[in-house]
């Protein structure tokens, strides 16, 4: 009988397949440790660290925003949110600590509740509190003997003025990031740099409120002055949103600017909200429709047709025309409010004194040329953006020389066929009273303490030609259709405009206008200009916009400690 042998050659085979099988398993097992310890080893780390820690952010004081005067219109202000870790409170606490906390926050019993059972080691109970809050808090929980509520240094936005200058001032986010207004515009400015709280967490990663932080301070934000004058703010949204009221007006829109500088000192339009409560605002009230929506500008258009004619040498304020009861446009037949149906002789300045729309087609048409008065608009800075430190503007919509139809020269020179934001007219008619020298709107005249420069965007039209369209707005204020517009003592020179609304299908509608007035003061050497417009009012401006110019024009000069010309209303 044979003997059994071990081996053989399957057994050697089989051994030996089994050998580099685990040769091959260990080179990989090696191989991958060194991996993890060599090249890994740095984001293992921090991946592990993560997994332990969880970071709040600690809000940076947002700078301060000063009007022109040195008034605080918006402040970060030192405040507390307060938070806890439930798994700490005891359970028959729960409720004693649910009730301590509605009655010094003023908030609901049961949501704290709610808060105080969650199943979690970190939960916010009550974000930005006075600190005098807080510290009632943290006093009453004291004597009931409750721990697990703890207390982080906080920052909230605070507007000393309430809701005056909210539309210009705008929101700032719970993150600390301004949305809209100033505060979106100039947030990289006012932010500064978040700081940051690092908690430890639990095997669920959530952080665990009362262990130990690293704390990183924050870097606040730098302050701004503004050329906001917060008195003639408020007298300017009181006063458009009493006439929006009065003259049945869809919206309204006022700025109000020192003409030889651009700097702003108000504006506004309708509907406005107020920025210490963001609860319910209306659509379209975070904007400023002067900035961001397009109108026909109607016959304030009138004071750029005849200054870019007198400018060319074309026209002269005494020069005479004949002007018919109607003027053909295109297609259409143009006549004036009065409906008059014979010819008169009327001077470039009676054309202006009466707002004739027949008078400006016809010097437009006649006189001055189509090529010339796209030339003019363009150097009024009609179309382009003007550059405002304002979100959301828009360059309106207006016909360049190329695509001039038969109706575009004589609808253009009185304010039609084209829409534009009324912060344009602004720009171009702060020129006129400034000699003709283009300055840009803005608001920002400091930053950090130091003055911003703003240079002139150029030249829309001589001296020589400002002065004397200057001079017949003042016959308008005194003689024309902007006789209310006349502010008692002072010399102003304004004009009226009445644009008729478009429809949805491109014909106008029927009582339904943009009235606006637009002018200086004094005249001779003006330091306000106002802005006042009314949209979608079946009013005419000399008996709705006038008025409002007025009252705004006359707060603005006695604020400004405008000196009158004379005991009497010129």
């Amino acid at each position: 009988m044979r003997s059994l042998r071990r081996g053989g050659p399957d057994f050697d085979s089989n051994a030996k397949f089994l050998m580099v099988f685990v040769a091959v398993l260990a080179a990989i097992v090696a191989g991958k440790l060194v991996y993890l310890q060599v090249f890994e080893a740095s984001n293992l780390s921090k991946q592990a660290e993560a997994m332990r820690t969880n970071t709040v952010t600690i809000q940076a004081k947002r700078g301060t925003i000063y009007d022109r005067n040195g008034n605080v219109l918006a402040m970060s202000q030192d405040c507390t949110t307060i938070y806890c870790n439930p798994n700490e409170v005891q359970a028959g606490s729960i409720e004693e600590a649910a009730k301590i906390l509605a009655e010094d926050t003023g908030g609901d019993e049961s949501d704290f509740l709610s808060i105080l059972t969650q199943d979690t080691t970190f939960a916010y109970l009550k974000r930005k509190v006075d600190n005098s809050v807080a510290d009632q808090v943290k006093e009453d929980l004291a004597k009931a003997n409750i721990s697990g509520v703890y207390y982080l240094s906080d920052v909230r936005r605070v507007y000393p003025y309430g809701s005056v200058g909210s539309q210009v001032l705008g929101i700032v986010g719970t993150d600390g990031d301004g949305l809209t207004g100033l505060e979106l515009y100039y947030n990289d400015i006012l932010k500064g740099t978040d700081g940051e709280m690092i908690f430890e967490t639990g095997s669920g990663g959530t952080p665990i409120a009362g262990e130990t932080a690293q704390t990183k301070d924050a870097k606040d934000g730098t302050d701004i002055v503004i050329s906001l004058d917060i008195d003639i703010q408020k007298v300017a949204e009181e006063t458009i949103t009493q006439g929006v009221k009065d003259y049945s007006a869809d919206s309204g829109s006022v700025m109000v600017t020192d003409p030889t500088t651009g700097e702003i000192l108000a504006a506004c339009s309708t509907p406005m909200f107020d920025v210490t409560d963001t609860s319910t605002i209306e659509d379209g009230a975070t904007s400023l429709k002067l900035v961001s929506s397009s109108f026909e500008p109607g016959s304030i258009f009138k004071l750029l047709t005849m200054a870019i004619g007198i400018d060319n040498g074309l026209i002269t304020p005494d020069s005479t025309f004949d002007v018919p009861a109607k003027v053909q446009v295109g297609s259409d037949w143009v006549g004036d409010d009065d409906n008059r149906s014979y010819e008169m002789n009327m001077s470039v300045r009676e054309i202006l004194r009466r707002s004739s729309n027949a008078g400006t087609a016809l010097v437009a048409q006649q006189v001055i040329g189509a090529d010339t008065f796209a030339s003019g608009i363009e150097k009024f800075g009609i179309g382009s953006k003007t550059g405002i430190d304002f979100p959301g503007e828009v360059a309106g919509i207006v016909k360049t020389r190329e695509h001039y139809d038969n109706a575009s020269l004589g609808a253009m020179s009185f304010g039609q066929s084209l829409a534009i934001p009324l912060v344009q007219m602004v720009k171009a008619v702060d020129s006129i009273a400034d000699d003709g020298t283009l300055t840009t709107p803005h608001f920002l005249v400091k930053k950090g303490g130091e003055t911003v420069e703003w240079k002139s965007a150029g030249t829309s039209v001589s001296k020589e030609t400002a002065d004397q369209v200057t001079d017949m707005m003042r016959t308008v204020v005194q003689e024309g259709t902007a006789t209310a517009a006349q502010v008692d003592g002072y010399d102003v020179a304004g004009k009226t405009g009445t644009g008729e609304q478009a429809g949805e299908t491109g014909s106008y509608i029927e009582n339904s206008y943009v009235s606006s007035l637009i002018g200086f003061a004094n005249a001779d050497d003006p330091k306000v200009l106002v802005y006042v417009g009314l949209n979608g009012t079946p009013y005419l401006a000399t008996s709705s916009a006038a008025p409002l110019f007025s009252t705004i024009m006359s707060a603005a000069l006695s604020d400004l400690g405008v000196e009158p010309t004379s005991g009497t209303s010129s």
